[in-house]
């Protein structure tokens, strides 16, 4: 394995499928969870959107944090150290015998998650070319996400019928300590220095400056970001429950549920080849979000329940084919090179974590006064056309104030 596509890329997109199947297995098993700890009720939408999204609020601050502060570390044995930590994570969650301690377990599982993530921008950086920027976001980023949530609830929903939910966090975190974390350490440490030496380790007096992230374009980035990490998650969350709303039971809800992603696998290949060809990475991911925003705004006006969940999978199987991998390949060439993995924490943190969050708590919100669902999910499709208007204006400024020896990305 020395090519870094299956030695680094392949290795770190296994780690990424794991990381979500620990993220989305409480999806899964949300209600048996809510009949064993006592909130299943009245309570259920208010205490369901607080554990849910107890996880994000985790990740909003170690994003942020272990972006910036892991800078001028090894990410190799950051990534080890917070898949580790995770695992424990999981596999106590197992254990959990009220709502607290399953808070408490879901924002470590958020912490070392989000400590963990920034680092993969930092190997993308190192290891792959620009030309090459888009098909390994694809691969390390993309595949293991979207592999994990399209299988993820096929896999998940029988093995929860079978044994249960705390047997299920108990094998997730078990796959974690005893096959991944060896993996990661076998692979990863024998790895030798990277080919592509781009990033260069800031100097310890050295401090990161607004310039070195692009100055105010920065912020539009951030702008988006924050509104797909309220699609992104304000349906991921509740998508299993959306599923069961819309007359989905058994086997047909766990695949309904799976479609979304999966077609978000099938047309990142295309997609991926389309962006790295034609340099056009603003545009396109920028459709990613107007078009899929416009889906998911009629969503109300449709009735039958086939209808509507076919708007949802092809709103997410083409926002996160077009968007998702092109944005980091975006960033990852719109920052000086030693504030990367700040770059992707600062904006993961709040794009994922606290939009993410915003929205967890939105959709319940809309489906206790509505009953349903798809009213959130169509506020989210209004958003997240803001979100890509943001990203044209991105794309508009950077054109006109070009960012010294960063290569910008090409609208």
């Amino acid at each position: 394995m020395r090519s870094p596509w299956l030695r680094i890329g392949g290795t770190l997109m296994l780690g990424m499928f794991i990381s979500y199947i620990d993220r989305t297995n409480l999806s899964v098993t949300l209600k048996e969870v809510a009949s064993d700890l006592g909130f299943s009720g009245a309570d259920f939408a208010t205490t369901s959107s607080l554990v849910l999204t107890a996880f994000l609020i985790g990740y909003i601050v170690a994003n942020i944090s272990g972006g910036i502060f892991t800078t001028r570390y090894d990410p190799k044995t950051i990534a080890i150290g917070m898949m580790a930590l995770w695992s424990v994570a999981t596999l106590a969650t197992g254990f959990a015998s009220t709502v607290m301690l399953l808070v408490a377990c879901r924002f470590v599982l958020g912490v070392a998650e989000g400590i963990y993530w920034p680092q993969q921008s930092r190997f993308v950086r190192l290891w792959f070319t620009p030309s090459e920027l888009t098909r390994a976001n694809s691969l390390i980023h993309y595949y293991g996400q979207f592999l994990a949530l399209g299988l993820g609830f096929i896999i998940l929903t029988p093995l929860h019928d079978l044994m249960g939910w705390r047997n299920l966090f108990f094998l997730c975190g078990g796959i974690g300590l005893l096959i991944m974390v060896p993996l990661y350490a076998r692979v990863l440490l024998n790895t030798r220095d990277a080919p592509v030496q781009q990033e260069k380790v800031a100097p310890r007096q050295s401090r990161l400056t607004r310039a070195d992230f692009g100055g105010l374009s920065f912020v539009l980035l951030i702008v988006t970001y924050l509104t797909q990490g309220m699609l992104f998650w304000g349906i991921t969350l509740w998508i299993p429950m959306a599923v069961s709303s819309l007359g989905f039971s058994g086997w047909s809800a766990a695949i309904a549920s799976s479609l979304p992603y999966l077609l978000a696998v099938v047309l990142a290949i295309p997609m991926s080849w389309l962006s790295d060809k034609t340099g056009k990475r603003i545009l396109i991911a920028s459709l990613g979000l107007l078009i899929p925003g416009a889906m998911l705004l009629v969503l109300p006006l449709v009735q039958s329940g086939v209808i509507k969940m076919t708007l949802i999978t092809l709103a997410m199987g083409y926002y996160a084919s077009s968007f998702t991998p092109n944005i980091w390949s975006i960033i990852q060439s719109s920052v000086r090179p030693h504030a990367v993995g700040a770059a992707a924490g600062i904006i993961n943190g709040l794009g994922a974590g606290g939009g993410g969050t915003l929205a967890g708590f939105m959709v319940a919100i809309l489906y206790a006064r509505t009953g349903s669902y798809t009213s959130g999910f169509a506020l989210l499709g209004a958003l997240v056309i803001v979100g890509g208007l943001s990203l044209l204006a991105f794309g508009w400024w950077r054109n006109r104030h070009p960012m010294g020896q960063v290569q910008s990305a090409a609208l």
